[in-house]
């Protein structure tokens, strides 16, 4: 039987086998899966977004789907609905779908704010509500959203209730020459992600998620995380700063971020690599203090609280 690290090593392996770009890139998205949280992609079109989702799915044998979030698309069309089956007299339902284990919500920030909300259940209890029934979903689970943040023509902005529910927010970026040269020389890297053989299963998936809350967390550390937060609700520049609820999620983060090492207790360098892509989008940026869209000055602000607070010894 393979180690927690063995285990984790090879789901990282596996997904580079097809994404070439930025490996830390890969360990935070192994780390939002551990983590059972979610994640927002903000890039340009082509760097890769939907091969990740496809090699991740496709890495722990889970079922994948694309949805493509346009200003025309309606909650029935993610969630599903009931529909009326006249030989047997009553509705069934037919499921839409959300009920996969790795979704790709593809351009979330072109749909309207009605359709945005109908993820909101899904991501925070594991479940969608139709019609008066609640409808399980399938575990593992995970959303990864992606919006383009320099097209904003025909888009909605994610609400600040929307962009809580996701753990993490990265970004990819342009890959290095070298990558590139390969990408280009290489097989269609789309078509390599879909041969992948899978190295864990679903199963395994659970149990890793289940290990990260074992992952033990100092005092110290705690308390660390705790001034974070309680610096960004103090700076001018910010109006709305981290809730407790975006602590609690960098502690989770952390342990998830330490697990991907093997290792079974936190360090300071965990919450640090973290601490930007789990806090900068709850960030609410005072617009007199900015000119700028948010996206260009609270990963800063965040990487200036990480300076400003002395780490634990």
């Amino acid at each position: 039987m393979l180690s927690t690290e063995a285990k984790i090593n090879a789901l990282t392996v596996n997904i580079r086998k097809v994404f070439v770009g930025d490996p830390a890139v890969v360990r935070l998205v192994v780390t939002s899966l551990l983590a059972r949280g979610h994640l927002l992609i903000e890039d340009v079109p082509g760097i890769g977004k939907t091969l990740l989702g496809i090699a991740l799915a496709r890495s722990i044998d889970a079922t994948f789907r694309r949805i493509q979030f346009t200003n025309d698309l309606l909650p029935s069309d993610i969630l599903g609905l009931s529909i009326y089956n006249p030989r047997e007299s009553s509705f069934e339902f037919k499921f839409g779908p959300i009920f996969s284990h790795i979704i790709l919500a593809d351009e979330i920030n072109r749909t309207t704010p009605k359709t945005q909300s109908a993820l909101l259940e899904a991501m925070n209890d594991l479940r969608v509500t139709i019609d008066g029934a609640t409808h399980a979903l399938p575990e593992p689970f995970m959303i990864i959203a992606t919006q383009n943040p320099v097209e904003y023509h025909g888009t909605f902005p994610l609400p600040e209730a929307q962009l809580d529910r996701f753990l993490l927010r990265l970004k990819i970026g342009y890959p290095s020459p070298s990558d590139e040269a390969d990408i280009i020389r290489g097989r269609d890297y789309y078509e390599l992600a879909r041969e992948l053989a899978p190295v864990l299963g679903k199963e395994d998936v659970l149990d890793l998620q289940r290990r990260v809350e074992e992952v033990r967390v100092e005092e110290s550390l705690l308390n660390y995380m705790i001034e974070l937060s309680a610096r960004t609700r103090s700076m001018p520049k910010i109006k709305l700063g981290v809730s407790p609820r975006g602590t609690f999620l960098l502690r989770r983060a952390s342990q998830a971020y330490a697990l991907t090492f093997g290792r079974d207790h936190v360090l300071p360098d965990d919450v640090k690599a973290v601490a930007v892509p789990v806090l900068a989008h709850r960030l609410m940026i005072d617009s007199q203090a900015y000119g700028l869209p948010r996206i260009h000055e609270s990963d800063g602000l965040v990487r200036d609280v990480l300076d400003r607070v002395p780490i634990p010894m």
